[in-house]
């Protein structure tokens, strides 16, 4: 019964991905910032799709920061500032599937608060 629930959470992930990325696209002016969290650490890109490169990338686990609020606010301020380092100051959100809420609500109001538009 566990497999199950769980396949089902998973289908509906992907599911909501799907859309998501049926509608955004980053360009290298106007990157996409995928987010992605386990329940440990929280990661960012900023992808340009159309050349298929990674223009800035934040990994939470090399900054010893956890998948909390608190840490998620300091990973959007590093983040924001590299992004700023390569002239980038608009982005498009892809929040992969999650629920905007909790982690990835808190990156993204804080990716805001440091100066960079969604």
């Amino acid at each position: 019964m566990r497999a199950n629930i769980l396949e089902n959470k998973l289908k509906l992930r992907a599911k909501r991905k799907r859309r998501i990325r049926a509608k955004i696209s980053g360009t290298q002016d106007f990157p996409r910032v995928s987010v992605f969290r386990s329940n440990r650490y929280f990661y960012a890109q900023a992808i340009d799709d159309i050349n298929g490169v990674t223009i800035a990338a934040i990994d939470g686990k090399k900054l010893s920061l956890k998948a909390n609020k608190t840490d998620a606010v300091e990973l959007a301020k590093a983040f924001s500032e590299s992004l700023k380092s390569k002239g980038i100051e608009k982005v498009a959100f892809d929040r992969n599937g999650y629920l905007y809420h909790g982690v990835v609500a808190a990156f993204a109001d804080a990716l805001r608060d440091n100066g960079i538009t969604l």
